[in-house]
């Protein structure tokens, strides 16, 4: 294989993925665990009133089913698509949009179509970053061919690999950049925030089944999964990083497996630049290799940002609406820049350890993660429009009343499990709303 083509076809990609500052988009994914209300126990993709049911009731409502063999395995209506994490995991994807109120408008209307659905089996949905209650060996596999390929690759691989895959559950947001040097730019500072967003949005007080008494296992779990495809980018934080670099960092890892005319070949530890061919690919071919590696901060056509555990309304448009005001407004961005242009990928990976151990009163830089997390959430109201300010209070309250959604459950322990999770089950959502 030609590597310095296999280079310029990669940097090609990225640099047709260019937008217009006035065409910037937001795109968000939403994972969700659907559970026993009584038990908070998994609901399995299987059998009688399991997830697999639920989406064929959906495709009876006019969703369009996509299939493996027998296995309904997502859903897609208007600008809505559903698709299953390993572990059933329910994510909803949005189309991106320029206003936080049309991404709002998309998500309600869906929860008025499977909350019905869930409450006629005692169902609901629940946002943490971890299944509450169920432990993953007993969460079965997706009958996905993937996911088998994967769960065998991560055998080999971080103690961790396969709690992220049926356990974890998160809240992803994507941004678009202009051209390279806003690319770089973006890029650099999400990467350098990395340990505050995680810490600010950490919402998994339990796992498999008991009290993490830590903090922040989603980024655990990231630290002790595969360090060929998490963590920071190699060289993210470097002023000389570039499409050309990330490109790089995609041909000399191992994609785990790839498709060949539709079928699903498992690839060991080949790396990505003995398996594509510049001269002869479908552009799906090189979405699918990017796709197979989930560092903190993702490229595709869009920056995609993965830090933030999954969370309840309406803290979740908080977070779409903090990451609005910072890398879409030039000021802002310029600030948050400038805060972190110093930060090197050990500062990262010690400030992560730090926030693990010590939640907000970890250090990041010179500072606590909470006093960084004001901070930003300051500047982040000031870079919105006047009409999303409103999506940023949430937030700003809770940050202000130190405290994350983690602090929030461990707060309501003494009333039980069941109740300390009671504002992370989304079948309250249309309370929450009024």
């Amino acid at each position: 294989m030609d590597y310095s083509k296999q280079v310029k076809e990669i940097v090609k990609y990225f640099k047709n993925s260019e937008k217009k500052v006035e065409d910037f988009k937001i795109g968000i994914e939403f994972e969700h665990y659907v559970i026993d209300k009584d038990t908070l126990k998994t609901i399995s993709y299987y059998g009688k009133n399991g997830v697999a049911e639920t989406l064929k009731e959906l495709e009876k409502n006019g969703w369009k089913g996509v299939y493996e063999g027998e296995y309904i395995l997502g859903l897609n209506k208007g600008n809505k698509i559903i698709t299953l994490e390993p572990g059933s995991q329910l994510e909803l994807s949005i189309d991106a949009q320029k206003d936080i109120l049309n991404i709002e408008k998309e998500y309600i209307e869906f929860m008025e179509e499977i909350i019905p659905i869930l409450n006629k089996k005692n169902q609901g949905l629940i946002t943490t970053g971890y299944h509450p209650e169920t432990k993953i060996d007993d969460i079965k596999l997706l009958p996905k061919k993937r996911y088998d390929f994967m769960f065998n690759y991560f055998k080999t691989k971080g103690s961790h690999a396969h709690n992220m895959m049926k356990g974890t559950a998160a809240l992803q947001i994507s941004l678009d950049f202009k051209d390279e040097e806003d690319y770089k730019k973006k890029f650099k500072v999400a990467n350098g925030l990395s340990p505050v967003l995680y810490a600010l949005f950490d919402n998994a007080l339990y796992f498999e089944g008991d009290i993490w008494n830590k903090h922040g296992l989603r980024t655990y779990i990231w630290n002790n999964c595969d360090d060929d495809r998490s963590g920071i980018v190699d060289n993210a934080l470097e002023d000389d990083f570039s499409y050309e670099k990330y490109a790089e960092y995609i041909l000399n890892r191992p994609p785990i497996f790839i498709f060949k005319d539709k079928e699903v070949i498992p690839t060991g530890e080949k790396k990505v630049k003995e398996l594509f061919n510049p001269n002869d690919y479908h552009e799906d071919e090189l979405e699918h290799l990017l796709t197979m590696f989930f560092p903190d901060v993702r490229t595709k056509k869009y920056i995609e940002i993965r830090m933030m555990d999954s969370i309840p309304y309406p803290l979740n448009f908080s977070a779409v609406a903090l990451l609005k005001g910072i890398f879409y407004n030039e000021k802002n961005l310029d600030k948050a820049y400038e805060y972190i242009k110093d930060i090197t990928i050990e500062d990262i990976k010690k400030s992560k350890e730090d926030i693990i151990a010590n939640g907000l009163e970890g250090k990041f830089k010179d500072k606590t993660v909470l006093e960084t997390g004001q901070w930003l959430v300051k500047l982040g109201k000031e870079g919105l429009n006047p009409d999303e300010i409103k999506y940023i209070l949430p937030l700003e309250k809770m940050i202000n009343d130190n405290k994350n959604p983690y602090e929030i459950t461990k707060e309501k322990l003494k009333d039980g499990k069941k109740k300390s999770l009671s504002w992370c089950l989304l079948n309250n959502i249309f309370e929450v709303r009024k």
